[in-house]
C-alpha cells in the first residue's frame, strides 16, 4: 500500500459502523480525501474505543522529537510476513493491535503491470457488497519524548496483492473480517503466531474495486471529494 488514503466517513458514521463502546477524543477530525503520513487518523483499539493516533509508528528507542517525527514516513506500512520479527513493529503487534477505517486508499501503477507507470488508483469497496470503511488491520504504540510528550502512533499492516490489484502494485492492506475484530483487538492477547493466523484471510480482494483518478492526489495540499472522481486513462491531468 502506498502513502495515501480517504476516510469520507465522520467519527459518528464510524462509530455506528463498527458498534463501538467508547470514545476517546475530545475533537473530531474533518472528513479527508488525502490522507499523509504523520496525520492524525482514526483508530479503533481495546474494548472498540475510538482514538486517534499519527500515522507513521514511533520506534520506542527514537531520542528526540525531530527524529521522531522524521522517521514516521519510513513507518507507515507494516509487512505482514516479517512484523512479527521486526524490531520497529514485533512489540506492538504482539500487545496493542487496532482497526484502522479506511474508506478507500490509492496505489500508483508500477512498470510491471498492465498500466502506465506512476498512473494513480483508487481502491475502495465495492458499494454493492459493503457501504462502511474498511476495517484495515493495524498497530499503534505510545512514545514519550525526552519532554514529557506523549505520541501515540500507528501503522497499517499490508500483504501481498492478489487478482486485479496486482496489476497495479504489489502490495495492498491487510483487511480484517468482522468475525476477527475482538480476537485482533484483544489486548491480552500476545501470541504472535496467533496473531499471525489472524491476517490470513480468504479471497483478500474480495469486495474491492479500482479506478484510475487525475494525478491531483499526488500533491498532499490537494484535497476533496474529485481526487477520487473516476477519470479514462489517457485523459490529461494536472497536478493543479
Amino acid at each position: 500500500m502506498c502513502g495515501r488514503y480517504a476516510r469520507t466517513q465522520g467519527a459518528d458514521d464510524i462509530f455506528s459502523a463498527f458498534d463501538l463502546q467508547s470514545n476517546e477524543n475530545d475533537h473530531s477530525l474533518p472528513l479527508n480525501w488525502n490522507i499523509a503520513p504523520t496525520n492524525e487518523i482514526y483508530i479503533i483499539r481495546g474494548q472498540r474505543s475510538l482514538a486517534t493516533a499519527s500515522w507513521g509508528l514511533i520506534a520506542p528507542w527514537m531520542s528526540d522529537i525531530a527524529s521522531a517525527r522524521a522517521s514516521q514516513s519510513h513507518a507507515i506500512n507494516a509487512r505482514s510476513e516479517s512484523i512479527h520479527e521486526k524490531p520497529t513493529f514485533r512489540d506492538a503487534f504482539r500487545r496493542t493491535r487496532c482497526i484502522v477505517p479506511v474508506n478507500g486508499y490509492y496505489e500508483w501503477a508500477t512498470a510491471l503491470g498492465k498500466y502506465p507507470p506512476k498512473q494513480p488508483f483508487y481502491i475502495s469497496p465495492d458499494p454493492q457488497v459493503q457501504s462502511r470503511a474498511f476495517s484495515v488491520a493495524g498497530i499503534w504504540s505510545q512514545w514519550t519524548s525526552p519532554t514529557g510528550e506523549i505520541v501515540t502512533s500507528a501503522s497499517i499492516i499490508t500483504r501481498e496483492a492478489v487478482g486485479e490489484l496486482a496489476t497495479i502494485h504489489s502490495r495492498m492492506p491487510v483487511m480484517l473480517p468482522e468475525d476477527r475484530w475482538d480476537s485482533w483487538l484483544d489486548p491480552t492477547m500476545r501470541d504472535s503466531e496467533a496473531a499471525l493466523e489472524l491476517l490470513c484471510v480468504d479471497r483478500p480482494d474480495y469486495g474491492l474495486i479500482a479506478h484510475p483518478v487525475s494525478s491531483r492526489v499526488n500533491l498532499v495540499a490537494n484535497n476533496g471529494q474529485d481526487l477520487i472522481t473516476p477519470i479514462e486513462l489517457g485523459e490529461p491531468t494536472t497536478l493543479f
